[in-house]
Formats: C-alpha cells, structure tokens, sequence
C-alpha cells in the first residue's frame, strides 16, 4: 500500500524545516552536522488544530519533495532567515542574513503545492516567499516604508507573545472566514522585512493600520494563506490566531 492511500485519523501536515547550527550545549561530536527543527509552539498549533505535524527533510533532491507533497494533506512553511533578493533581481545583500538552503528546499516545495492545489498556510519568512514565489518582491527595511500622514509606524519587531498592532481585514476574504469575519484582528509582529509588489494572483487582504503589509492569499487555490506575524506564539491566548490554524488543518480534512 503506498503512503497516499492511507487513511488518517488527523490530516498530515508538512513544515518546512528551519536550517542552522547549535552553539552550545551539546558535545562537538553532537554539533558537527546543522539541524533540522521547528518550534514546539508550531507543532503544538497544527495538534490542537486537530493536525498530525510531520517535519520535512530539507533537500533539493525532486523525488523525496514529490513524494512529500504526495504524501502529505497540507503544507505549512514558518519564519526564519530573509529570503534572497537575487531571486528578483537584487544582489549585494548581507549574506549572514540568509539561509540558501532553505531557499533552495522552499522555493521546489511551495511551487509543487500550489500546483497540486493542496493547502498552504505560511508565517512571516514563509508568506514572503510564497510571494516571491510568485513572482513578486519584498521590502526588505520595514522602517523605510514609514506611516500614513498622522500616524507613527508601529514597532514591527521582537513582539512574539503578545499583541503588538492592529490589522485590518479584508472583508469577504480567506483571511476573514478564517477569524471569524472580524474587521480588525490584535496580532504579534517580528520581521524587518515584508511583502512589497505582489506576485501573479497574490492579493493583499490585511494590513496593519500604519500600512505595512501583514496578509496574503491566492484565491483561486483550495486554501492558500501568508500571514506575516507568529501564530504560532499567540493562539494560546488569541481567538483569531487559533482560527487560524482550526481553518488551515479543516482546509486539510
């Protein structure tokens, strides 16, 4: 029996792994090799979602990503490392500040979903690669963008466990249905960089009130949403980013 045909009781979600090296704590024989993690409070989201979180192997090789996808009811990438602005057309970035590998795996991975039309739920460093994707580009300095006449810009970095702004959303939209149909959702925020000209079928449907893009969807996908803060961090204790995760694995069922 191949691994597509069977049946679970929780739909089976593929995270894209974060990519890195530990510093301590381990003996050196321990740390010769980078590791392959994810955050337990991501994990923890898909399960009381209703979700069985599978970690997926960073690799470019075509095969295994193929199999993933195949395998797999949805997909979910998280934040990490900027995403390399070589891919539209921008070099002489800080290289310390990116992560190749991830690049490499992500880029296959999110391509192959979308074109299975399976599920795809994405945070900070994974919406704008979604975007990217997509043929789109990101700012990469949130402060340049500044705030609308009259208003500060809101502090866009190191808020994960609580709420840091306001976003409004789009009426009708993805991200609506998903958090209930409120006009107006408290989020965390932890990025200096963010979504800037729009990719093919991408549309914007949040934004933080001092205009920093915070939410993206492809509506003629089965479910396909970018969120840019952490979910992850806050479901616990924020309705709206709990729906967000219920949404995303039902999507899945």
């Amino acid at each position: 029996m191949s691994v597509s045909s069977v049946s679970h009781a929780r739909p089976l979600i593929g995270i894209a792994p974060r990519w890195g090296h530990k510093t301590g704590g381990l003996a050196d024989f321990e740390r010769l090799s980078p590791e392959e993690t994810i955050a337990h409070c991501f994990t923890e989201g898909i399960i009381d979602a209703g979700g069985m979180p599978v970690l997926l192997p960073l690799t470019e090789d075509e095969s295994v990503i193929d199999d993933a996808v195949a395998m797999c009811d949805g997909f979910a990438v998280p934040g990490g490392q900027d995403v390399d602005p070589a891919r539209w057309g921008v070099e002489g970035y800080d290289p310390k500040l990116l992560c190749p590998e991830r690049d490499a795996f992500e880029f296959a991975l999110v391509k192959r979903v979308l074109a299975a039309d399976k599920p795809l739920f994405t945070t900070c460093r994974g919406t704008q690669l979604l975007n990217v994707a997509c043929g789109g580009t990101l700012c990469m300095d949130v402060p340049s963008l500044g705030a609308p006449e009259g208003m500060t810009q809101w502090r866009h970095t190191g808020i994960l466990t609580t709420p840091a702004h306001p976003v409004n959303v789009e009426e009708g939209s993805l991200l609506s249905r998903c958090v209930g149909g409120a006009a107006q959702i408290q989020v965390n925020s932890a990025h200096h960089c963010c979504v800037g000209c729009l990719g093919e079928g991408v549309r914007l449907t949040g934004m933080a009130t001092d205009g920093v893009p915070e939410a993206i969807e492809l509506p003629d996908k089965r479910f396909c949403l970018g969120v840019q803060w952490h979910p992850e961090y806050t479901w616990p204790v924020l309705e709206s980013d709990r729906g967000l995760w219920r949404a995303f694995v039902d999507a899945c069922r």
